[in-house]
């Protein structure tokens, strides 16, 4: 009997996944367990594994196609099975993942002087995953008037986001004159801008569809960035360069990071922690690993996770209606790759020793540069550390990575000159910067989680008991 593959949910936080690669094609025999096709996620790219037997009968999600979760991508036969229609068809009936939607048409128009009204038309069916109906809702679009990029025309997320970016042709987004006689397609805030700062809309290069030229496009001109500036006697405008799509794991950082914001109260708050003690404890401990270093970041995650018990507020995911605080302590790491940010956890992070944690770091971050990081690598956590210490930064404003409710920020450790008893020395100094969501989190209690990490640093010798 044939059966489908579908995309399993990695994680509480993923919402879909894109096809990078089929390893096998129509026709070819599988066997359970082996790879067949490559996934990227917002988190990692990994090999889903055949969850059957028999003949890869009908490949239905294609490469390059974003698939919410368990949305079907493939269908699965014994050798010699004939599909059914529902088989052949699985994406049709593959809800949750997409649901049918009626859609009752705009009135018809009716002329002056016509004494019976239009026939009403029949309401209009289209397919739709639920996140993007809810974008549209509140963003007021007519999701008859979206091109759906998903499996037989269905409408995802990005369909609805590129909507709202580049609304479609109405009275409002009519054409502008321009001073060369040519008529351009303008939405309203780029036409307001562009009489704002005296910008010619003929000369502006516009990247919405049809041309359409889009905010972003008379900011460029403005700021002498792409061929839109009227003023100036240039010799000619300035090349776009080079053009970075939003989609895979940067796609899903840029809404990530956007929704943090918008639906969080994140406040930051700084300390400067005095790691003398801790660098030579760092410097006598190094001279006997024998896979590689500790680091500053190893000894930040060990005084993190002992502060987070003592802590629990920090320790927590916010769900639609409730904040869960978590027993299991579960830092993730964050590590920067070419195209974006992955965050590999350390699960029970409280309960290892210093050189266990070095070590599952070390080995974590490995997986997750060359890209071998499996699905459970990143995900589960509970808080986030991120350094750009490495960087040679000080301090920062870390973005919460939700569910999670904080995330802390380590700086780069320097020699200053230090009071201790009177007396003017030189110490190793290092600042730590706490994000936290102030809806879940007063400012007294995540300071004090905030002095609690600094003290455990400062005095660090705890940590070879």
């Amino acid at each position: 009997m044939a059966s489908e593959l579908v995309l399993p949910q990695w994680g509480m936080e993923m919402q879909d996944g894109t096809i990078i690669k089929w390893l096998k094609k129509e026709g070819d025999a599988v066997e359970e367990g082996e790879p067949i096709v490559e996934i990227e996620t917002a988190k990692l790219q990994t090999e889903l594994e055949s969850t059957a037997s028999g003949i890869l009968a009908r490949i239905v999600a294609q490469e390059g196609e974003i698939v919410p979760i368990r949305g079907v991508l493939a269908v699965i036969a014994a050798p010699g099975e004939e599909l059914s229609e529902t088989a052949s068809g699985a994406v049709a009936s593959s809800a949750p993942a997409a649901e049918l939607a009626e859609i009752p048409p705009d009135p018809p128009l009716q002329r002056a002087g016509d004494s019976n009204p239009a026939t009403t038309e029949e309401p209009v069916r289209v397919q739709v995953v639920p996140a993007a109906r809810r974008l549209a809702q509140q963003n007021g679009i007519d999701l008859t008037t979206v091109q759906g990029s998903g499996t037989r025309g269905r409408i995802l997320i990005e369909d609805v986001e590129r909507a709202i970016n580049a609304p479609t042709t109405t009275p409002t987004t009519a054409p502008a004159p321009s001073t060369n006689g040519a008529r351009v397609q303008v939405v309203p805030a780029a036409r307001r801008l562009a009489g704002q700062n005296s910008i010619d809309l003929g000369k502006v290069h516009g990247s919405g569809p049809e041309g359409r030229i889009l905010l972003r496009d008379v900011e460029h001109a403005i700021a002498g960035q792409g061929p839109g500036s009227g003023s100036g006697s240039g010799s000619g405008a300035a090349s776009a360069g080079q053009v970075i799509e939003l989609k895979g794991i940067r796609g899903t950082i840029a809404i990530r990071m956007l929704q943090s914001l918008q639906t969080m109260a994140q406040v930051t708050v700084t300390t400067e922690a005095i790691v003398s003690e801790a660098m030579t404890l760092r410097q006598g401990l190094s001279r006997h690993q024998t896979d590689g270093n500790l680091s500053p970041l190893h000894l930040v995650i060990k005084a993190t996770a002992r502060a987070l018990k003592e802590h629990p507020r920090l320790n927590a995911l916010q769900m639609e209606d409730n904040v869960q605080l978590v027993s299991q302590i579960n830092i993730g790491v964050a590590v920067a790759l070419d195209d974006g940010l992955i965050t590999p956890v350390i699960e029970d992070a409280d309960t290892k020793t210093l050189a266990e944690l070095a070590h599952e770091g070390r080995e974590l971050a490995a997986k997750t540069r060359e890209g071998t990081a499996k699905p459970e690598d990143v995900t589960g956590g509970t808080f986030t550390i991120t350094n750009l210490g490495a960087m040679e930064i000080d301090a920062f404003t870390p973005i919460i990575n939700p569910p999670q409710v904080a995330i802390l920020g380590v700086g780069r450790v320097v020699e200053k000159p230090v009071i201790a008893d009177g007396e003017i020395t030189k110490g190793s100094m290092m600042y730590l910067s706490l994000t936290f969501d102030h809806r879940i989190v007063d400012g007294a209690p995540a300071a004090e989680f905030l002095q609690s990490v600094k003290g455990y640093i400062e005095d660090p010798w705890w940590m070879v008991n």
